[in-house]
């Protein structure tokens, strides 16, 4: 019996061999048949990117968004794109079954082929798979319209805002506006005014993808900016804005005018200012039938008005030249200077530079030890940077083309500085000589203070009240003017500035 045994022991080793390798093999085809690794890509649901459980199945997801994508063979993803737009993703979130990815914060929305629109494609090394899904976008915001009071029936109109993505419906007062365009970063609509019979304010709605949106429609004036703020009396002066016409009441600081000329399209208001002696200083207000505008900072703050006064250079405590450097002090009027639209007869600093070499620069040392140079109160260090501004008068007697003017405070030293070239044309790389007729404002936002991308004030802008000025509010500055460029300046620079103070112009 012994033998017997021992002689079937060879052949049930190589049968039992043979049954693991089969079962082995066999449980390998069952996993293979479940995740589908060996096949193409297959997108079965999304669900949000949480713990449970909050790992809910949802049913849109919005730009920026964390997902899941559950299916089978997604492991070995090549890209992935959402509406056309590819998503950045770490490979080693995936598994045959789920990956784990961001949709990418570009997903466009607007202006699509309808082939790509909602949908999700997923690349593998196997294969590709399409998905539908609604992709949409982030909540909506409206700023506001180009209607002016001039606007008629059947002309172009805009609304502008943030993310109006997958518009569906607008109306106005009740009224379908049927056709509309739409730009592919969604911050404006466009279309043709219908005939509206209803009085302002008119009730506006958008329905978009992300949500409903009410908003009003109201032509109102606004107020732009003052050509000179601190006028003598005889210059002319000129309020620019929008809807400035059909003016009912306006004041000038603290004289009232009474006879003005409106640009027929609103655009601006202009008259002869009176003696500046004869009124005090305050905020320029135009009232017409539909509202009310105002400036935020006061005028004619050359009386004596020292609030964010640097610098007047005037004998006293905010003369503010240090008598050196590659500028002048004027003891009384330049005629050069003068024109129609501002006259000074008082003391000011002028620039008087030849052509700039390439690279070349010419300083203004500037300040005033005597008042702490307080630009900004503490307790508005905290306030937005885009709700102040530095304002100077400035008087350009020669065509000027090339050559930036540039502000520095010493805290922030060269990591902000903000740009002065109104020769430069907005939006192109073309240049046109700038000259003044005569004194005129200068208003520079302190968000337009940047840091450094190739040039000193081409980056990003300064996030904070603080950086640039330090923790008291209160930092000397100077001005540089310099030729980024490696060629000659076009022109000299021959211009005086005068005045220069820090003001509130939004709150």
């Amino acid at each position: 019996m012994k033998n017997i045994l021992n002689k079937y022991i060879p052949f049930l080793l190589a049968f039992s061999i043979t049954v693991i390798i089969t079962l082995f093999t066999s449980c390998d085809n069952n996993d293979d048949d479940v995740s589908g690794s060996g096949g193409a890509p297959v997108i079965t649901q999304i669900r949000n990117y949480e713990a449970s459980p909050n790992d809910t199945l949802v049913d849109k997801i919005v730009p920026g968004q964390w997902i899941v994508v559950h299916g089978k063979n997604l492991k070995k993803a090549t890209e992935i794109s959402f509406n056309g737009s590819s998503a950045q993703f770490d490979a080693g979130l995936f598994s045959d079954n789920t990956a784990v990815l961001q949709v990418p914060w570009s997903v466009p929305l607007n202006n699509l082929d309808p082939d790509i629109v909602n949908t999700i494609q997923y690349v593998t090394i196997s294969g590709t798979t399409t998905f539908k899904f609604n992709v949409v976008g982030p909540p909506a915001t409206i700023y506001g319209n180009s209607m002016t009071s001039a606007t008629m029936a059947g002309d172009s109109i805009y609304i502008y805002g943030a993310n109006l993505y997958l518009i569906e419906k607008l109306t106005l007062a009740g009224t379908d506006v049927s056709s509309f365009t739409t730009v592919d970063d969604g911050s404006s609509i466009g279309f043709t005014l219908p005939a509206i019979d209803a009085p302002m304010p008119w009730a506006g709605e958008l329905v978009l993808a992300s949500g409903i949106y009410q908003f009003d429609v109201l032509i109102v004036p606004e107020i732009f900016a003052v050509s000179n703020a601190n006028p003598s009396g005889g210059d002319l002066v000129r309020v620019y804005g929008k809807n400035l016409n059909d003016v009912s009441s306006f004041s000038f600081g603290g004289a009232n005018i009474t006879d003005f000329t409106e640009e027929p399209d609103g655009y601006y208001v202009e008259f002869i200012a009176p003696d500046r002696w004869s009124y005090s200083s305050g905020p320029v207000t135009i009232v017409n039938s539909y509202g009310t505008a105002s400036t935020v900072y006061g005028i004619n703050t050359q009386n004596g008005d020292k609030v964010g006064l640097l610098a007047n250079f005037e004998w006293g405590d905010y003369f503010g030249y240090h008598w050196w450097g590659d500028i002048s002090l004027a003891f009384g009027p330049v005629a050069d200077f003068n024109g129609s639209m501002g006259t000074n007869n008082s003391m000011y600093i002028y620039f008087n530079t030849p052509i700039l070499a390439g690279g070349e620069s010419k300083y203004a040392p500037l300040g005033n030890s005597n008042t702490g140079n307080k630009w900004i109160p503490v307790a508005n260090l905290s306030d937005p940077v885009e709700n102040w501004g530095l304002q100077f008068e400035i008087s350009v007697a020669n065509p000027w083309n090339g050559g930036t003017l540039y502000i520095r405070t010493e805290f922030a030293g060269d990591t902000f500085v903000a740009r002065y070239e109104p020769w430069k044309i907005p939006g192109s790389n073309k240049t046109l000589a700038y000259k003044t007729d005569g004194w005129q404002t200068v208003t520079i936002p302190l968000s337009q203070f940047k840091s450094k991308d190739v040039t000193l004030g081409d980056g990003n802008p300064v996030d904070s009240l603080n950086k640039l000025l330090g923790a008291t509010g209160a930092s000397s500055y100077n001005m540089t003017l310099k030729n980024f460029a490696s060629s000659s300046t076009a022109t000299g620079f021959y211009a005086a500035i005068d005045n220069i103070r820090v003001v509130k112009i939004k709150e």
